[in-house]
């Protein structure tokens, strides 16, 4: 059916056929409160059969939107440590469920372990070692005489040996790491004729200078 069968909008289906013919919109509401429109934004009037709409007209007035603050209050505080003073109470009951001796069990060492004084002296012996190399390097630098570099690459494979001995006692004498001993054996020798060579070019260096 076309616009023509339709230009004289005299009966209820001429209406309709206008009705059909006008285009459509389709709004998209804003969230928020509904607010009333004025009177006479979405009126509609018919001309010819045809129908025709005010044109529509955004607000711009921002949107109030509700927010929810969390509130801490003194009663909340007390029911968390309520709750963690609770876990905390079963935590233990249960410990102790199993027996005091299970609970308070101190780990036993094997009676190859070193003694916390021993272990004193290994720490203390490697840092300063490697304290030690720093200082000759460093010198090294200030004074211009490489020869002082080369006493810290010479300490280097003592530095080595240091470390076998100190993880093979660090897992109990372990047969499985037997290997270490070797090679702290001979990062040692090793390391003896490096430092002896390091200071005999430092001496060989200081020669001409005293002549």
């Amino acid at each position: 059916m076309s616009l023509q069968q339709c230009a004289a909008p005299r009966s209820a289906l001429a209406r309709s056929c206008a009705l059909q013919a006008a285009p459509t919109r389709s709004v998209w509401l804003r969230s928020g409160p509904r607010r009333q429109a004025p009177p006479g934004r979405h009126a509609a009037t018919r001309r010819h059969g045809t129908r025709h709409h005010a044109p529509e007209t955004h607000s711009t007035a921002p949107v109030r939107r509700r927010t929810l603050q969390r509130v801490d209050t003194p009663n909340a505080a007390a029911s968390q440590l309520l709750t963690a003073g609770t876990v905390a109470a079963a935590a233990i009951a249960v410990l102790l469920a199993a027996g005091p001796a299970l609970a308070f069990e101190v780990h036993t060492e094997p009676a190859n372990a070193l003694s916390l004084p021993t272990w004193a002296v290994h720490t203390s012996s490697v840092l300063e070692w490697i304290t030690a190399m720093g200082l000759m390097w460093r010198y090294g630098e200030v004074s211009g005489n490489p020869r002082w570099k080369g006493m810290a690459w010479g300490m280097l494979p003592c530095l080595g040996s240091a470390m076998c001995a100190c993880t093979w006692h660090l897992f109990y004498n372990s047969e499985y790491l037997q290997f270490l001993v070797a090679l702290q054996a001979g990062l040692t020798v090793v390391g003896n004729f490096t430092c002896w060579w390091a200071a005999y070019r430092i001496y060989q260096g200081a020669q001409p200078q005293q002549g």
